[in-house]
């Protein structure tokens, strides 16, 4: 599903699959997914969308190490 690898903290990843199942995802991949997809959703209508293109956004995504 993910066009590379993402690592996580191995308590983080643990949390990930106890939710994951409870919640009937069919995936820990699916679930971040799922999850990621909310934020974007989220800080697109904060932005008013766009924001791939937004400095800030950029900026704190380079910061986390999300982008480079």
């Amino acid at each position: 599903m993910f066009g590379g690898n993402v690592k996580l903290d191995k308590a983080l990843l643990e949390r990930v699959k106890k939710y994951a199942e409870a919640a009937g995802y069919s995936s820990v991949d699916e679930f971040i997914a799922h999850a990621i997809e909310k934020e974007l959703t989220k800080l697109d209508e904060a932005k008013g969308g766009g924001t791939e293109s937004d400095p800030a956004v950029l900026e704190r995504l380079r910061g986390l190490g999300y982008i480079e």
